[in-house]
């Protein structure tokens, strides 16, 4: 989503940081350049002028402009505006409340309001173990209450049974009285929506805040919308009162200007943003990693919470060790794609990756389409397990029989093997050290013997190819990545201009392998 102001911002700096020395014409030249990055990614005017401000007095500043790296001090100082500007700290749902919790849904109508009342309610029942019970009151679009009980099922939580002929007010009470009889945790309103904000609407809204009471009154907002989606979370919050907003189709090509305007406006923080269509597309939001993201300093710490969300720690282990036999067959390779589509596929792994500006852009000039893995598997699926196992069986007869039932040409299995046996011979390197995790995608992808820019010489004793001026971990990064792998990582020097240092246990940092790529994080069992 934010690519192109990604890319805009990271060139602006890195010219600041290949500088020895700057001078305050220097920062005033580069922060009007910010700001008209900023204003082309859909910004609020007001936003971009308090942040640009706030930038430049802290850089023209003697102690930066003085420092021995004035241009990683700026960068620092940008990074550290980018988080105060979408929130600081990451907030969740509140739930501290007497239940039943009613939690008010509230947005314009093609936000995605209704799937994103089933995702929180997934959320909510499998990882917070809460009783939730869903209650339509939209009771103008059609069949806008059956769609929500189609998407309880999906779900698997609970719906208000739909009783014809009744106000948004009644349906309301209706389920707050249904959650206390049926000892509920939560209850989460839909309400109706309309194209645009209207007295109605906000009446309505406003009456069943009134009878419900709801502890959270969350706006829905699409990312699509740019500063119009600005104006529509100031009308709701004037009117109702909003507690935390929830950005859908953040997955999309947007300019990121709602995401990035929205919470300075509204002083309102995003508590969750849909990042799909389906039911666990949704994500918490990380202020902090997402400014890492937008000046192309990566986002390690998502990386390794999705890795263990989609890792399977027993079948890792397993598969680990046939790689340091110099083991790998076309079942591995098949588990391998497969995770790797969990997390994202080849782009969502670039995108948490230093350096992924550069990275992207050699992915997109080898016309990597992700399609591929699922025909690969599908290739794969129509092997015998023998033939999974031992490659080497698969003649012409057979190589025939198997595209006939994966309906492909032969080219295409002489294509897969050709890319099994290229991650074979990789595997075997990474596996003694040889090789780094950039040479590896580079030869696996065909993007030049030289691996990819920004993911360091191997990155066996760090990163080397993070951009200067990365800034510290907070607390909370570190805690979480050292809950993750049970041991006290080593101190990071101030600022990381050197790079990472090695972290024992963590693939992809610590000289061993990135995660779907023949390396594995410990994670949850299945």
């Amino acid at each position: 989503m934010f690519e192109g102001l990604s890319d805009r911002l990271s060139g602006i700096l890195s010219g600041l940081t290949r500088r020895g020395a700057l001078t305050e014409a220097d920062v005033t030249a580069a922060m009007r350049e910010v700001r008209r990055a900023l204003l082309e990614a859909d910004v609020a005017l007001e936003v971009v002028r308090g942040f640009v401000d706030r930038v430049r007095e802290k850089a023209v500043g003697a102690t930066v402009l003085k420092s021995v790296t004035p241009g990683q001090m700026v960068v620092k100082i940008v990074n550290d505006e980018l988080v105060a500007m979408l929130g600081a700290e990451a907030e969740v749902i509140d739930l501290n409340a007497p239940a039943p919790v009613a939690i008010l849904m509230v947005g314009l109508q093609g936000s995605g309001k209704t799937t994103t009342t089933a995702k929180i309610a997934r959320r909510l029942s499998g990882r917070e173990k809460r009783r939730v019970l869903l209650a339509s009151l939209d009771t103008r679009r059609p069949a806008a209450m059956e769609q929500l009980a189609v998407l309880a099922k999906q779900v698997e939580v609970e719906s208000l049974p739909i009783v014809a002929g009744q106000s948004a007010v009644q349906i309301a009470r209706r389920a707050m009285d249904a959650a206390r009889l049926g000892g509920f945790d939560v209850v989460m309103l839909d309400t109706a929506g309309r194209t645009t904000v209207d007295e109605s609407l906000m009446n309505e809204a406003a009456e069943v805040k009134a009878a419900t009471k709801p502890h959270e009154v969350l706006l829905v907002a699409d990312a699509l919308t740019g500063q119009d989606a600005v104006n529509t979370a100031r009308a709701f919050d004037e009117r109702l009162g909003v507690t935390g907003i929830v950005l859908t189709r953040m997955d999309g090509d947007s300019r990121g200007g709602a995401a990035l305007s929205m919470r300075a406006v509204t002083g309102k923080p995003i508590k969750l943003v849909g990042v799909g269509e389906k039911v666990d597309a949704l994500e918490e939001f990380h202020p902090a990693r997402v400014a890492n993201r937008i000046l192309g300093m990566g986002d390690i710490v998502s990386l390794v919470e999705k890795a263990a969300e989609t890792i399977d720690q027993e079948q890792a282990l397993r598969t680990a060790e046939k790689m340091r036999k110099g083991k790998f067959d076309l079942e591995d390779l098949s588990m391998q794609l497969g995770q790797m589509e969990k997390m994202g596929g080849i782009g969502g792994l670039m995108g948490m990756l230093p350096g992924m500006g550069q990275i992207k852009k050699q992915v997109e000039g080898a016309n990597l389409d992700e399609r591929m893995f699922k025909r690969q598997r599908a290739i794969i699926s129509s092997m015998t397990p023998g033939e999974r196992r031992n490659p080497d069986l698969l003649k012409n007869s057979r190589k025939k029989r198997i595209a006939a039932g994966a309906g492909v040409k032969v080219e295409e299995i002489n294509k897969l093997l050709k890319m099994h046996r290229t991650m074979a011979d990789m595997m075997k390197a990474m596996g003694s050290g040889k090789r780094g995790i950039g040479q590896a995608l580079g030869s696996m992808f065909g993007l030049g013997g030289g691996g990819m820019p920004g993911m360091g010489g191997g990155m066996g004793g760090g990163m080397p190819g993070l951009p200067p001026g990365m800034p510290e971990p907070s607390p909370e990064q570190i805690a979480a990545l050292e809950k993750q792998f049970g041991g006290k990582l080593p101190p990071m020097p101030p600022g990381l201009g050197g790079g990472m240092p090695k972290m024992p246990g963590l693939p992809g940092l610590g000289g061993a392998k990135l995660p779907g790529l023949g390396g594995f994080l410990p994670g949850k069992k299945k």
